[in-house]
């Protein structure tokens, strides 16, 4: 049982570095195990930049509760916060027999510093996990809607124009078809938003590295991949990253009942979308049975947080970050999946110790 924190708000750090460094001193604290992956780019202000891992219990455990956050870098203020929070808060303290803990914090540690989605290779890491010797699946909406999408100039006009060609896409496909074109990932365009790549990433190698050393002796899996983004301001959606007769579905319907939203069914915010993390964690752990959620933070309103994401993408491809305009974008950006509020931190963080204790209390009872 977790102790209650009395200021879940100054958990969340205002900068990778800072978060970075808190999540080890949090994790020295509690006892675990340190682990950290140099990532080969610098940050904005020339700093360096690292994966760490924190490992708690059994080395050799065959159950393993597993949570990584900054899939998308700018979503790790969030991520980064809740599993500082769950290290002080004293959650895994008294683990359960043969289980253990690994906290991954900022995956995407390049994301995280440089307030984007993706990664130094303007790849979304949470697309890149397909199988690059075969062909990439094709987004058809996206090749149509490419140059609305990704413009090569930002202006209010040209957002007009653009808003135009996109409800007339939702107007005669619908509007779940017209998100989808946008966000369910694409392979052709590498200066766009939401490409896969076209190789494993530095994150995916890394993911798949660190989690290689306990292959042979998991065998289960409780995985929570944090996000925000989509929702209902401060709601911690839980997506199922499983799709329809998958055991996997059944098994995160009996820990989280209904609140467990699916991809295909169009209970979640979300859209089915194409190579995700866990892919990486059954193809690294083959024996385990995993149990993975997305828990899914909302900030702003949809369309608000699309365009930051747009925009983001073009002031690195085509803008400059040091101009008025680059500075206001990265401020969209940061607020699109960072809300500075004390009462959004207080939900996130309040849900996020409730869903690691269901998690906990289903791996350890299945």
């Amino acid at each position: 049982m977790a102790v209650k924190i009395s200021s879940p708000a100054a958990l969340f750090p205002c900068s990778f570095a800072e978060g970075r460094q808190r999540f080890r001193d949090a994790a020295g604290a509690a006892g675990a195990v340190l682990g950290s992956h140099a990532n080969p780019e610098k940050g904005p202000d020339g700093e360096a930049l690292s994966t760490e891992t924190a490992w708690l219990g059994p080395k050799d455990a065959s159950r393993l509760f597993f949570a990584q956050s900054g899939t998308h870098g700018a979503e790790g203020f969030c991520g980064s916060g809740i599993e500082t929070g769950w290290l002080q808060s004293g959650i895994f303290k008294q683990l359960p027999p043969d289980t253990a803990v690994l906290l991954v914090h900022a995956i995407n540690p390049y994301g995280f510093a440089w307030v984007r989605r993706v990664n130094e290779d303007n790849i979304d890491l949470n697309r890149n996990f397909i199988d690059h010797a075969q062909p990439a699946p094709d987004n058809p909406g996206y090749r149509e809607l490419r140059n609305a999408i990704c413009p090569a100039e930002w202006t209010p006009e040209g957002e007009r124009r653009n808003r135009e060609r996109f409800d007339a896409y939702a107007g005669e496909h619908g509007a779940w078809a017209l998100q989808a074109a946008i966000v369910q990932g694409q392979y052709i365009d590498d200066e766009g938003v939401f490409y896969g790549g076209s190789e494993a990433s530095w994150s995916n190698r890394t993911m798949r590295r660190l989690l290689q050393p306990y292959s042979d002796t998991v065998r289960k899996v409780a995985f929570i991949d944090l996000h925000t983004g989509l929702g209902p301001y401060g709601y911690g959606e839980i997506i199922c990253n499983h799709l329809g007769a998958d055991p996997g579905t059944a098994r995160v319907r009996d820990w989280f009942g209904a609140e467990a939203t699916l991809t295909d069914d169009g209970t979640s915010t979300s859209t089915l979308v194409t190579g995700d993390t866990q892919i990486g964690l059954t193809e690294t752990i083959p024996q385990a049975e995993v149990t993975g959620v997305t828990l899914e933070y909302g900030t702003l309103p949809l369309e608000d947080m699309l365009l930051a994401v747009r925009a983001d993408n073009w002031v690195h491809i085509h803008g400059d970050l040091e101009s008025k305009k680059g500075r206001e974008i990265k401020s969209q950006i940061r607020a699109a999946f960072y809300q500075e509020k004390d009462d959004w931190k207080t939900m996130v963080f309040d849900r996020a110790v409730d869903v690691a204790e269901r998690a906990m209390k289903g791996l350890t009872q299945s």
